[in-house]
């Protein structure tokens, strides 16, 4: 690659990020939104994406146009967050862990055992707790469209399968950069390594990390299996994946948009879920095709005993009801 050739591309790059946000093309608005896993047809990321574009499509026809941006093409999740609450990025499907860095209340989404099904996180998140979280995040300058699923967590590594808590010991997990994650291996022994998504890969591959705890769609689709030889169905956490758009950019929307992006990304998050949940029968039979060894996890409650003292840890910093109100909803 020539000199000018990679100043030019800099160039490009920097203008792109350095665009506003919702920008007017031949009297079209333009919503850009980005996510960091690839763009299979079962990712759960990018079917996110998808879904909401063909909704709004369908509400709005050619007044929108929603590009796409996988694989990272606008930056990491905390850049991207805070591109929004800048305006300079309109939108992203962002993993609930880092929207706990700039909204803690969204921790709780990530209490460990909290959920102990899909069914169960859909009615908390679409009722009392998620609207509570939704007011507390739009008031940083990000607008929750929609409370979308990765699925639950599980844990894939290259040393033993993950059956009770002290199987976890002197394994070297790489975990989401969140104090709960970190507090949840270290509560179970584990070894927690914090680490961008865009490394991790690599990490694993070398040797660096001994593996991690993603949901079966993420192993799948980014085909994890190359790199890791068990898949212990633990369970944790439950991945919430929020469908978010910067505030500014909504705000700056024609007013006979603003409607249609709402009603589009409620009926994108529903026909996600649904599409993930169906997804996770199939994501299973490709892990054991691809020579992946899968355990199931028998005694959870001897983890949940582990991560007890950490709901009353984290009271103070997710907010005392948020907590309450969680918990009294899981009952």
């Amino acid at each position: 690659m020539t000199r000018l050739t990679r100043r030019a591309l800099a160039g490009a790059t920097f203008a792109l990020a350095a665009a506003p946000a919702v920008l007017r093309a031949q009297g079209r608005t333009v919503l850009r939104i980005g996510w960091t896993s690839g763009d299979g047809a079962q990712d759960p990321y990018a079917n996110g994406a998808r879904l909401f574009k063909q909704a709004l499509e369908r509400r709005v026809g050619e007044r929108v146009d929603v590009q796409l941006f996988p694989n990272r093409a606008l930056g990491d999740e905390r850049p991207m967050l805070d591109g929004m609450r800048l305006g300079t990025v309109d939108m992203g499907v962002i993993t609930n862990a880092v929207i706990a860095q700039v909204e803690p209340a969204f921790q709780v989404n990530d209490m460990p055992f909290l959920f102990s099904s899909e069914e169960q996180a859909h009615r908390v998140l679409d009722g009392q707790v998620g609207q509570a979280l939704k007011t507390r995040l739009e008031a940083r300058g990000v607008v929750p469209l929609g409370y979308m699923e990765g699925g639950f967590r599980h844990m894939i590594n290259n040393i033993r399968p993950i059956a009770r808590p002290e199987d976890l010991r002197g394994i070297k997990f790489r975990v989401l950069q969140s104090p709960i994650y970190i507090e949840m291996f270290r509560s179970l022994g584990g070894n927690a390594v914090p680490m961008a998504w865009g490394e991790t890969f690599t990490a694993v591959q070398q040797g660096a990390i001994d593996g991690l705890e993603i949901p079966l769609g993420i192993i799948d689709q980014n085909k994890y299996y190359e790199v890791t030889k068990y898949l212990s169905l633990t369970g944790h956490i439950y991945s919430m994946i929020g469908l978010l758009m910067a505030k500014r950019s909504f705000d700056r929307l024609p007013a006979e948009l603003k409607g249609p992006v709402t009603e589009a990304a409620a009926e994108a998050t529903r026909a996600q879920r649904t599409a993930n949940a169906a997804a996770n029968t199939g994501f299973l039979e490709s892990l054991r095709r691809h020579g992946m060894q899968i355990n199931e996890v028998a005694d959870k409650a001897a983890f949940r005993r582990g991560v007890l003292p950490m709901y009353e840890s984290f009271r103070g910093q997710i907010g005392a009801d948020i907590v309450r109100d969680a918990l009294a909803a899981v009952q």
